[in-house]
């Protein structure tokens, strides 16, 4: 998890940038604002609490994934290690992408105000503001984020964009999982009991590409949805931001950052799912040496 954040976040704030944001055009040119306005630490804004929260919402995700499909290889199959067929790998990714949204929403939340806390907007008189000056730091970090949230919006507010994040994270994970384990035995080497790191990697980077781009859609609703309240209160909703979205920008927005989020989602799951198989592998070594 942690390789996944290192490896994925700079080009996450870009996105992010892209979805929410106001006045960066296309990838490369919000590449240079950034660079010039905030310098390399921009694109590293918002990336300590990921960092901090990854280990505990990767191995619940892969976790019960994983018992997921032991479970329904007892009950279909009468053994848990049964190979899985795809409607168990279906079965597993839709309760791994349910369970996610509980952990992932928070940590989405902050990290999605806290990128985009120095973003310029356009004034509107029909928008309601808040108090801060835009375009100033609302957030000392992300404790103070948190914090802030849950005084001014209570529990609710922790969980804004829950919605979005269900609708973008279980079709994601079915695009995440799945492919993940079809391409893994494809590029297998007949007869090898196991993936080798690089087969893992390349099965990895592929499953994160195809899965971001199913679920960008969703992920623009999320970020705006996130994203308002920083200095604007514009949507009342998952479907309000979806109709002032098209209604603003067309079908075409629900695009924005889709070639980011398919460039950033090779190294990042590549990332994961490598730093996954062989800390597993590493970890099934040291019980069997140590054990009598």
């Amino acid at each position: 998890g942690i390789a996944s954040v290192v490896a994925g976040h700079p080009l996450d704030t870009v996105k992010t940038r892209l979805q929410a944001g106001q006045g960066y055009g296309n990838t490369f040119k919000c590449v240079l604002t950034v660079y010039r306005n905030e310098s390399l630490a921009g694109f590293f804004k918002g990336m300590s609490f990921p960092l901090a929260s990854i280990g505990i919402y990767s191995s619940v995700v892969f976790g019960v994934f994983s018992s997921t499909q032991r479970f329904l290889g007892q009950l279909r199959h009468g053994d848990p290690a049964a190979a899985p067929s795809l409607t168990d790998m279906t079965l597993a990714s839709i309760v791994a992408g349910v369970i996610s949204v509980g952990i992932g929403t928070p940590v989405e939340l902050v990290k999605t105000r806290l990128q985009m806390q120095t973003q310029p907007y356009i004034k509107d008189v029909n928008m309601k503001l808040n108090s801060t000056v835009p375009g100033s730091p609302v957030y000392q970090g992300p404790i103070h984020c948190l914090r802030t949230i849950l005084q001014k919006e209570g529990i609710p507010g922790v969980y804004r964009g829950n919605v979005a994040m269900l609708l973008r994270d279980v079709p994601g994970y079915c695009a995440y999982f799945i492919p993940y384990a079809m391409f893994c035995d494809w590029i297998t080497p007949h007869g090898s009991l196991s993936p080798n790191p690089f087969s893992i990697w390349v099965a990895g980077g592929v499953a994160g590409a195809v899965s971001w781009a199913v679920c960008t859609p969703m992920d623009v609703v999320k970020s705006r949805l996130q994203a308002d309240g920083v200095y604007l209160n514009q949507y009342k909703g998952t479907l309000d931001c979806m109709l002032q979205s098209y209604q603003n920008e067309g079908l075409k927005v629900f695009c924005r950052g889709l070639l980011v989020n398919t460039v950033r989602g090779f190294p990042s799951s590549a990332a994961m799912f490598l730093g996954y198989e062989l800390s597993l592998k590493a970890m099934k070594r040291c019980q069997s040496e140590t054990s009598p």
